[in-house]
């Protein structure tokens, strides 16, 4: 079966395996996991911050992040297909009690003149507009990819207005693989910052929070709270490390796959149109009459696992486990299909 419903389905290599096992362990509630502490150490090196925090998933960072910018009755401005807003379980509003304010965008990415403009005034008929939640790359964006550029001035407006700027950066790494671009660079800009390593980077399990050693400090609170205090996970963070020491720069790996998989989508009589390929994701949008579900269940007679991704919309996301012979069979498997 060749799955492509996500890149978060990779195993572990048998090197990462070996660099899990052979970890040094502790109490990571107790600040005493070795391997943990140096996972972080390394990664807020990587960008230049004062602070990270270990945590199970990226929907635990990105929540953490937002509880600890805001209090009850704030406001986040984000995309409406952002993963803060779709994807995780309506946890700004269950966790910390915010109100979202939903804007569109291209694929997916906002701008510094819209942000600007869905600030609200200082009026009690309002939400406080606290905080502002930027997607890189963007998912529901087909993996597009944010303009530093226009991150800058998303920066400046937010320095102006009094807002904090949080990254999902689920698949940073996708996108600074893309556009070269460094991880300082965007330490200097946001806030706080998620990073994923058990999408791209093939590990098996865990995110990070970056940011102020007073704000690390707050979201080690919130993420006890939330249940996230892992005690001897330095097995798991070993994972983590080998990943950020040794999978970054094959992601380029990853789009190339994704690209030849965009080319041959295009050339499917019951696909209507391919978003760009930008990094590891593609999304075909079917000719009208038929179904994300006939098309699903097709691959699945073919051996192949996609996702549904809305009406009319199916993903395919290249990862870690995919390699050229699995490009081959998709390519020749998918063309059977009779529309």
């Amino acid at each position: 079966m060749i799955d492509l419903r996500s890149d978060t389905i990779t195993k572990p290599t048998p090197e990462m395996l070996e660099a899990m096992m052979a970890a040094e362990v502790g109490d990571d509630v107790f600040g005493d996991d070795p391997t943990v502490n140096a996972l972080q150490e390394e990664i807020t090196e990587m960008f230049g911050m004062e602070d990270a925090l270990y945590c199970p998933s990226g929907t635990m960072t990105n929540q953490i992040g937002m509880r600890i910018h805001t209090r009850p009755q704030d406001e986040v401005i984000c995309h409406k297909h952002s993963h803060v807003y779709l994807y995780e379980g309506g946890g700004m509003m269950y966790n910390s009690m915010l109100s979202p304010k939903l804007l569109d965008g291209d694929r997916g990415r906002i701008t510094a003149e819209q942000i600007a403009d869905s600030i609200n005034p200082d009026d009690i008929h309002f939400p406080k507009s606290k905080l502002v939640v930027l997607e890189n790359t963007m998912n529901k964006g087909g993996g597009s990819i944010y303009d530093i550029e226009e991150i800058k001035k998303i920066s400046r407006v937010c320095g102006d207005n009094d807002l904090k700027l949080h990254l999902d950066g689920a698949r940073f790494f996708n996108a600074i693989v893309k556009t070269g671009e460094s991880p300082k660079e965007y330490g200097k800009l946001f806030d706080t910052i998620s990073i994923c390593f058990s999408k791209g980077l093939g590990a098996p399990v865990g995110s990070v929070l970056l940011g102020t050693s007073e704000q690390i400090t707050e979201a080690k609170r919130v993420r006890k709270v939330f249940g996230g205090g892992m005690r001897q996970a330095g097995y798991l963070a070993a994972a983590c490390t080998y990943a950020l020491d040794h999978h970054i720069d094959r992601l380029a790996e990853d789009h190339l796959h994704a690209k030849k998989i965009g080319e041959v989508l295009k050339t499917l009589p019951f696909i209507e149109e391919v978003m760009p390929v930008d990094t590891n994701i593609v999304i075909g949008k079917l000719v009208e009459g038929k179904s994300e579900k006939w098309l699903l269940d097709e691959l699945e007679i073919q051996g192949i696992r996609a996702v549904g991704f809305g009406k009319g919309l199916v993903r395919f996301v290249t990862h870690l486990d995919f390699d050229e012979n699995d490009l081959d069979q998709f390519s020749n498997s998918i063309r059977t299909i009779i529309a």
